[in-house]
């Protein structure tokens, strides 16, 4: 587990809220944190897959709620319920392969993959200003590249990229942190039938110069650093976590 490079105690103190944090990638960085000692809230976008997460085995998070990111009412009831909050991770997203190209599709991935990070932050901000606390955002190398099936999940994530640079230099002034982590090609549920089309996972691998999928924990170790006093001194990076891809 990539936590285990971290002192247990590194994030002591410190509470967090991990949207999207019900699976997956958001589900590792969650571990994460809690490992390194933070109180940890997740958010799924239903209350089943809210209290699958509780009920995993590995949950060590305080709590997990059913959160809608396209629903500011219940973004700012959830915001108000905690009394202190340091860090904000925007992992919550959907991808929907070639319905995108329908313009009503298209309208839904940006509001929930970009739009509700947007209300995210916003909402977050002034707890954050108090305890100069950070924000991760969880984009893609679909930010630097197209992606024919999935123009809304590309536009949203290259979206989010520029926003992680906009609300680095908009909230400096709170000494809020703004950074973001580009996955790779991770294995995940979502890239369950790349992994098993044996020609397409072949052509990942063959340009991936660390040769193999990433897993979550790979992308988790990073948002841990982002959000560690080591990252105090950068705000407005985006940090590709591909083994590479990007540069080959």
């Amino acid at each position: 587990m990539s936590a285990a490079a971290f002192r247990d105690d590194l994030l002591q103190g410190r509470v967090a809220l991990v949207s999207g944090g019900t699976s997956g990638i958001g589900a590792a960085i969650a571990d994460a944190l809690a490992a390194c000692g933070a109180a940890v809230t997740v958010s799924g976008a239903t209350a089943e897959e809210a209290e699958a997460a509780k009920a995993h085995p590995r949950f060590r998070g305080k709590g997990a709620v059913a959160l809608d990111v396209r629903d500011p009412a219940a973004i700012e009831a959830l915001v108000a319920k905690q009394s202190r909050l340091d860090i904000l991770i925007n992992a919550a997203g959907v991808i929907r392969r070639d319905a995108e190209h329908d313009p009503a599709v298209f309208a839904e991935v940006v509001d929930i993959n970009l739009t509700g990070a947007m209300r995210l932050c916003t909402s977050a901000r002034s707890l954050l200003a108090k305890s100069r606390g950070c924000i991760v955002n969880v984009t893609s190398m679909l930010a630097y590249f197209g992606g024919a099936r999935v123009p809304g999940y590309s536009a949203s994530k290259g979206g989010l990229g520029q926003l992680t640079k906009s609300l680095a230099i908009a909230y400096a002034l709170d000494r809020i942190r703004v950074n973001a982590v580009a996955p790779g090609w991770i294995a995940t549920r979502l890239t369950q039938a790349l992994q098993d089309d044996n020609e397409r996972s072949a052509a990942i691998l063959a340009r991936t110069p660390l040769g193999r999928w990433g897993v979550p924990e790979d992308i988790a170790g990073a948002v841990v650093f982002l959000c560690s006093p080591a990252a105090d001194f950068i705000t407005g990076a985006v940090i590709p976590v591909d083994g590479g891809y990007l540069a080959a």
